[in-house]
């Protein structure tokens, strides 16, 4: 008869078991531990180890040894903690039975189960709460479950109970590790950040340092920055495999994954082939997944980081984790960019302000100095001629008087160009109006000018960047369209003005204006986006070229970046 108490042996091997579950740090295989001891401790043929729920209340998890996998597949769904299996949920208390069949809950077993008669079951308590429990069924030889093999796998459930919590306690401080190095990671990126931002002001060195320091935090492949451009936008920098090929390239707006980032503000892991604009088209044909990231600085999207491809993953895609971490770095790299950018538009805006006032003093001494003293040259020779008996010498007089009333005229012109005295004095219409007949005139070009802004005038560098705007559409119709009509219209609403200048020439190439921003588009598109508003410059819809500006009524003023 088998004793009921445990011998020397089976303790010294639950010993020995009980240190190898404390040593166990991996949860899977402690798990498979488990049932591997309590069959050799009891020599039960099948295993069974039952994980409860949240709640307490079913199985959230079923792992089997004993049965094979044929007779796992006949078997079907695993059980979720009904019938024997339920009791023990219920009172978790050992159970030991010589026949399953004649328990009053015992619901039999599904087809293509193998049979089962004798059981053994043991709860594992965590911390005085059920766990789960282990089950075990036919005994070798066919004999029941003795005291000595219940006693057994209680020592092993409290065993296991320890290492369980053991592996919960490492399990969650190295979790809280893992959490402190993504900390100090975005920490290190951070700062690094944010020592550019005292350091560095040039926003293209900004741009490389993001770019570079979040493909590194998040093991990525490639990573590139795009910033919105008009109604396009536009990667402005990109760093690791294949990076170089990149800067320059850009997509609609509208019509682009970025751009939904952009305008969402929320970040997104997607698939390549889900992207709304082909990775192809971007340069990264052969790219499997991105992880895009706006750029958000007060409330403003500046721009979107874009991954591509997790180095260390098997098919490319980027974690939960990989998102928080390069959101949290993205705060910073917007701070970095706003402060670049604000620092070069102050620089652009300091030009455009020395430039304008560089005008304005070079047509004052023009008018002032030059002209008034051509002027008075003009009266001299026109006395000298009318003086001279010698009509060689009168005829030769009015040759020169000719060609100075031609420079008088030119440089008149010129002063105009500089800065026209309409402008400041009288307003921006009357500047446009004067504009608009002097090419005209001097380019044989029809202008028709359509000028509707109201009573009341402009802020002086709103006025300013339409005059220029114009100015400079209207010398690229003189230069490159070869028109011979040209519309120019400037109305004003309750928020801002729209400018639109159409020609009916050869057209603009669209490709070479997103390229290289020929035709001073970049010039223009600055002036706009100073001014706090945007440019657009495209074929018409008949033909020619057509430049739509929206300005408001007074610039923003921008508030530094902290």
């Amino acid at each position: 008869m088998a004793s009921d108490t445990l011998d020397e042996p089976r303790l010294r091997r639950l010993i020995a078991v009980g240190r190898s579950f404390v040593e166990e740090l991996d949860p899977e295989a402690l798990l498979t531990n488990i049932l591997s001891a309590a069959q050799e401790l009891t020599g039960a043929h099948y295993a069974a180890l039952g994980i409860l729920d949240g709640d307490r209340e079913r199985l959230a998890r079923f792992l089997t040894r004993g049965v094979d996998a044929e007779a796992q597949r006949a078997i079907g769904d695993l059980p979720h903690g009904r019938g024997i299996l339920g009791v023990l949920i219920e009172e978790p208390e050992p159970l030991r039975l010589d026949d399953l069949q004649d328990h009053p809950q015992s619901f039999g077993f599904p087809a293509g189960h193998p049979p089962m008669t004798t059981f053994l079951g043991v709860p594992i308590v965590v911390r005085g709460a059920s766990w789960g429990n282990i089950y075990l069924t036919e005994k070798e030889g066919g004999v029941p479950f003795d005291g000595a093999d219940e006693e057994a796998l209680i020592v092993l459930a409290d065993w296991a109970a320890v290492a369980v919590e053991n592996a919960r306690i490492v399990n969650e401080v190295q979790n809280r590790h893992d959490e402190l190095q993504r900390v100090n990671q975005v920490l290190a990126a951070t700062t690094t950040i944010a020592r550019a931002v005292g350091a560095e002001t040039d926003l293209d060195r900004v741009l490389e340092l993001i770019v570079k320091r979040g493909r590194a935090l998040v093991g990525a492949r490639t990573m590139f920055i795009s910033l919105p451009q008009g109604d396009q936008i536009e990667i402005a920098a990109a760093a690791g495999v294949g990076g170089a090929s990149l800067a320059g390239t850009a997509v609609p707006l509208a019509g682009s994954t970025a751009g939904d980032v952009l305008r969402a503000g929320r970040p997104r892991r997607e698939s390549a082939a889900n992207l709304r604009v082909p990775a192809s088209a971007l340069g990264i044909a052969d790219a499997t997944s991105c992880l895009l990231v706006p750029l958000v600085f007060r409330g403003r999207g500046l721009g979107v980081l874009v991954a591509v491809d997790r180095i260390d993953s098997d098919d490319g895609t980027f974690t939960p984790d990989d998102e928080e971490l390069l959101l949290a770095f993205a705060a910073s790299a917007a701070t970095a960019v706003a402060t670049a950018q604000n620092v070069s538009e102050s620089r652009l805006r300091d030009a455009l302000d020395s430039a304008e006032q560089e005008r304005r003093r070079w047509a004052r001494e023009l008018h002032d100095e030059t002209l008034q003293g051509l002027a008075g040259l003009r009266v001299r020779l026109s006395v000298a001629q009318q003086r001279s008996p010698d009509e060689t010498t009168a005829e030769a007089v009015g040759e020169v008087l000719d060609a100075l009333g031609g420079e008088i005229t030119k440089l008149r012109t010129l002063i105009t160009e500089l800065r026209p005295a309409a402008l400041d004095e009288l307003g921006l219409a009357p500047a446009l109006d004067s504009l608009a007949r002097g090419v005209g005139e001097t380019a044989a070009l029809e202008i028709d000018l359509h000028v509707d802004l109201g009573e009341d005038r402009l802020d002086p560098e709103v006025e300013t960047a339409i005059y220029r705007l114009v100015q400079e559409a209207l010398t690229n119709v003189v230069k490159h369209a070869e028109a011979a009509r040209c519309a120019i219209e400037v109305t004003r609403d309750a928020t801002g003005v729209d400018v639109s200048v159409r020609d009916d020439g050869r057209g603009v190439d669209e490709a070479a204006l997103v390229q290289r921003g020929g035709f001073g588009v970049t010039g223009m598109r600055e002036r706009a986006h100073l001014a706090g508003g945007t440019l657009t410059l495209r074929r018409g819809a008949a033909g020619g070229t057509e430049l739509r500006a929206r300005l408001p009524v007074a610039p923003p003023r921008r508030a530094a970046a902290d």
